[in-house]
C-alpha cells in the first residue's frame, strides 16, 4: 500500500504542470516606439533561474516574435516553441541558456522592414517595381530596422537584463523575409553579431509563385553581396536551410551560391557555417520547431 501511495504520488508529480523557475517565462512590451519604424512589439523570453541568480546571459535576438512562444498570439496557430527548443539546447549541455528578445513583425509592414536595403538597392529596375509592388509603394526601412535593433534596443535590453554584451554572446536568428534580415545583420553588423541563423531564407526576395523571376540575376546579387561584406570568419558562425516543400521548394539554387560564397571566402563548413536541406520540409513554423534544437545547438553551442 505504501508503495502504491508513493507510485501515485511521483505520477501526480509528473503530471503537474511545470513551474516559471523550471520553464522560464515570458514579459510583453506593446507600443515600443522606434525612430523611423512601425511601432513596436517585444516579448522577451527569461530563462529558468533567471530571478534566482546573479549570472549575466548571452542573447538571441530573434523576428516575427509573434510566433515564438504562444499558439494564441501566432498568425496562423503556429509556433516555433522557442523557449522549448532552449530549454532541450540547454539541457544537452552544449548551449547555455539565452534570453531571448522576440521582436514581433508589424503587420503589413512586415515585408519592408525584413527586406535588405542593401538589395533592394542594388536590384535592377525590374526586380525593384516588384519589391516596390510588394511593400504596397511604402519606403524599405530594414537600414532602420537593423540600426534600431543593434542600437536603441539592445542598448536598453543590456541596461534591463544582465545580459553578456559581447559579439559572440549576441545572435540573430529569422525564417523567410526573416531569414534574409538576420543574413544582413549577420553582414553588416558583424562587430555585434557574431552568431546568425538563416532560416528557410527567402532568397528570391518577392514571391516567385507571383512574379517571374530570374534566379540566376537575383542569385548574383546576393552572391556580390557576400562577397563584399563577408570579410573573415573571426569566430563567428552562421547557420543556413531550408526545406524542399512549398515556398521552400524553391531556395536551392540560392542557397547553393551563398554556400559556395562562403567556402571559396575561406569559411570552413561545419565550424563557421553550416548548410542543411531537409527533404520534405515545408515552409512554415512547425517544420522550423522540429529543427530550432538542432539549430541552437551548432550555432549558439559553446
Amino acid at each position: 500500500m505504501i508503495r502504491l501511495l508513493l507510485a501515485l504520488l511521483a505520477l501526480c508529480g509528473l503530471a503537474a504542470p511545470l513551474a516559471a523557475e523550471d520553464t522560464g517565462y515570458t514579459l510583453e512590451y506593446e507600443h515600443v516606439a522606434a525612430a523611423g519604424l512601425p511601432e513596436q512589439r517585444i516579448s522577451i523570453w527569461l530563462p529558468p533561474g533567471y530571478d534566482a541568480g546573479e549570472g549575466r546571459y548571452p542573447v538571441l535576438y530573434m523576428h516575427d516574435g509573434h510566433n515564438l512562444f504562444d499558439v494564441k498570439k501566432s498568425n496562423f496557430n503556429k509556433i516555433w516553441a522557442a523557449d522549448t527548443a532552449m530549454l532541450a539546447a540547454a539541457a544537452s549541455g552544449k548551449v547555455e541558456p539565452h534570453i531571448i528578445v522576440g521582436i514581433w513583425a508589424p503587420g503589413e509592414d512586415r515585408y519592408r522592414q525584413y527586406l535588405p536595403r542593401s538589395i533592394y538597392d542594388a536590384a535592377p529596375s525590374a526586380l525593384r517595381k516588384q519589391m516596390d509592388t510588394m511593400a504596397q509603394g511604402k519606403v524599405v526601412v530594414s537600414d532602420r530596422y537593423l540600426d534600431w535593433i543593434a542600437g536603441p534596443l539592445r542598448a536598453w535590453v543590456d541596461a534591463s537584463f544582465r545580459t553578456r554584451t559581447g559579439r559572440d554572446d549576441t545572435a540573430m536568428i529569422g525564417s523567410s523575409m526573416g531569414g534574409i534580415m538576420s543574413c544582413y545583420a549577420f553582414l553588416e553588423r558583424p562587430e555585434v553579431f557574431g552568431r546568425a541563423g538563416c532560416v528557410s531564407s527567402h532568397w528570391p526576395a518577392v514571391d516567385p509563385r507571383q512574379y517571374e523571376t530570374n534566379p540566376a540575376a537575383v542569385s548574383g546579387l546576393w552572391d556580390a553581396y557576400f562577397a563584399a561584406k563577408l570579410g573573415k570568419p573571426d569566430g563567428r558562425r552562421v547557420w543556413l536551410d531550408h526545406g524542399t516543400a512549398t515556398l521552400d521548394a524553391f531556395y536551392a539554387p540560392y542557397q547553393q551560391v551563398v554556400d559556395a560564397r562562403l567556402a571559396k571566402a575561406g569559411w570552413q563548413k561545419g565550424r563557421d557555417w553550416e548548410s542543411k536541406v531537409y527533404e520534405g520540409a515545408e515552409h512554415e513554423e512547425n517544420a522550423w520547431a522540429a529543427r530550432l534544437p538542432e539549430i541552437f545547438v551548432w550555432l549558439l553551442g559553446k
